[in-house]
């Protein structure tokens, strides 16, 4: 053979080897006759890690926790027929969450009509409204994956890659296709809507910088802080950016259906909202009313989330950091003076408010209360921590009391407003970030509807997980539901098996929490973990806090 010939591979390999070009290194899957020696070659030939999920909503939910807290492409492999269609959900969930993501699935022979798994699978993936793509032939392997790949990038959602079986041991000749990402240029407007914004701030008495997921990088966060010290602007972030701004001084923390009594006091005092990097949803500004009567400056990068839930009084499209630091010279050239919002008085009150402080005890002689615990508890586990939740009634309260470091590692799958998906997103975060103990609160609905069969990955694969389940033996919001209606509750109550009982057999260590003393206990096993451990907190369904809150808020976001 000679020197400038290449040696044929078989299409599994190629496709693994595709991947390993284009810079993946973790796929997370469920091996079947049609995806299997793909996963071999690009584990044993190209030393690639794999994660062997239980299930392929499991597997695909991880590759969305991966995706998310890595800020890479999330790539999952399943094989044909009711493999596909179990990931439909998790699509779903990736497209609504705008997560980029690869679906690397097989399909059944193109003759073979007959397969007991044959289904159209584009018609059944299209109607999730993730994208597309067909493995053309063996010839077109390289190009083919590469341009998967992009679109998953580019657009934000999952892509799906369908290869007929019946090409995975045909030979080729390989040659890389690797695709570059551009520069991604910032931008800084220069128009009347950057003189309007400037007006605005120049002139406001309160205003509030409130930064979203399109302003978490720490060149935007320090841009930011420049111009809310400039300005002398009270800090927000919506959910999505939780915690960006910790630590620092007249920081009001979420901006939303989820804001302090402080800080809804001090946003009612505001006459002006400054947003980067923020969609201004429903959520984040109740329904339009934490906005009402004042004049909204929105920065983002992407045009298309420019008024794309609330009119804003001037829009901008252009990188946050960099538009926050050129209104900063336009106010120093101006000479304007800062607003005066910030005082000894507010920074006092913030300082002040303490989650501790809100409601009573909830707890009985059999019961814990949750806040109680989700407080003793996150101080018990590593400040430096990935912290996941699931939907359901809970979900409110672990994103007000617990914290994290970097908002990029808090993840909370609700897009699709399913419960059960958190446990997969958490397995599928811990591989972003190694080294960082992952802490996953849910309920003990959303555990055995998606949690339990993944449990059992995480101990195979030695994840540094700490779950918490909010046990009220009920599907909570309509267990609330029966309630307000003065409804017998018995439909939404259930007897569920011991959680701590179940962990332990699944080969984690699990330990049930009613009293304080048994509170301390469980503090002291995640000081002690050595493998996946599961606190079992055992609740009233009927003491559950902030009831009335959660309803509303979870009828805005449809769970």
């Amino acid at each position: 053979m000679s020197a400038d010939k290449v040696a044929p591979i078989k299409v599994h390999a190629a496709i693994a080897k595709a991947l390993i070009d284009n810079g993946v290194d973790t796929i997370f899957g469920v091996a079947g006759d049609a995806n299997m020696f793909i996963v071999d070659s690009f584990v044993r030939e190209f030393k690639g890690n794999y994660v062997a999920a239980a299930n392929e909503a499991g597997a695909t939910l991880m590759a969305i926790g991966y995706a998310n807290a890595s800020g890479k492409v999330g790539v999952v492999t399943v094989t044909h027929g009711p493999a596909v269609t179990n990931t439909l959900t998790a699509l779903v969930e990736g497209v609504k969450g705008q997560t980029s993501l690869l679906l690397l699935c097989g399909d059944t022979a193109v003759e073979d009509k007959e397969h007991a798994q044959n289904i159209a699978q584009r018609d059944v993936i299209l109607p999730t409204g993730a994208g597309f793509e067909q493995l053309r032939s063996p010839r077109t392997v390289s190009l083919d994956l590469a341009t998967a790949l992009r679109r998953a990038i580019f657009e934000r959602r999952p892509i799906a890659l369908n290869v007929p079986i019946e090409f995975e041991w045909e030979d080729v000749a390989y040659e890389p296709v690797t695709f570059k990402l551009p520069e991604m240029r910032a931008l800084v407007p220069a128009s009347a809507d950057l003189d309007d914004a400037v007006g605005i701030i120049a002139t406001a008495k309160r205003p509030i910088l409130l930064a979203g997921r399109g302003a978490m990088h720490a060149e935007a966060r320090q841009a930011l802080l420049r111009l809310a010290e400039r300005t002398g602007a009270l800090l927000a972030t919506t959910l999505r950016a939780k915690d960006l701004f910790r630590g620092e001084a007249f920081n009001l923390g979420l901006f939303g259906t989820l804001s302090t009594p402080v800080a809804v006091d001090l946003i009612a005092q505001s006459d002006c909202i400054m947003a980067f990097g923020a969609s201004l949803n429903k959520l984040t500004s109740d329904q339009g009313a934490l906005l009402k009567g004042k004049r909204v400056v929105q920065c983002n990068l992407e045009a298309v989330e420019i008024g794309k839930h609330a009119r804003p009084t001037a829009g901008l499209v252009g990188d946050p950091g960099l538009v926050a630091d050129a209104i900063i010279r336009w106010l120093d050239e101006a000479e304007v003076v800062a607003s005066g919002f910030r005082s000894d008085e507010i920074e006092r009150q913030i300082k002040a408010y303490s989650p501790a402080a809100d409601g009573k005890d909830l707890s009985t002689a059999t019961t814990i209360d949750m806040r109680k615990a989700l407080m003793r508890l996150d101080a018990a586990v590593p400040p430096d921590r990935v912290f996941v939740t699931d939907a359901g009634r809970f979900m409110m309260e672990p994103w007000r009391l617990v914290g994290v470091r970097d908002p990029r590692l808090f993840l909370y799958p609700i897009n699709f407003g399913s419960i059960g998906l958190g446990m997969s997103v958490a397995i599928g975060a811990s591989f972003a970030a190694p080294g960082k103990p992952v802490f996953h609160v849910t309920g003990d609905g959303g555990f055995m509807l998606g949690g339990l069969a993944e449990f059992n990955t995480a101990v195979r694969h030695k994840v540094d997980l700490i779950v918490v389940v909010c046990n009220d033996g009920s599907y909570g919001a309509e267990h609330f539901q029966f309630r307000k209606r003065q409804m017998d509750p018995g439909l939404s109550l259930f007897n569920w098996p011991e959680f701590a009982s179940v962990a332990t057999a699944l080969g984690g260590h699990g330990i049930t929490v009613r009293t304080s003393e048994d509170l301390e206990r469980a503090a002291q096993a995640i000081k002690d973990r050595d493998r996946p451990l599961l606190i079992d907190l055992k609740c009233d369904p009927d003491r559950m806090p902030d009831i009335e809150h959660y309803y509303q808020v979870a009828m805005k976001s449809g769970l």
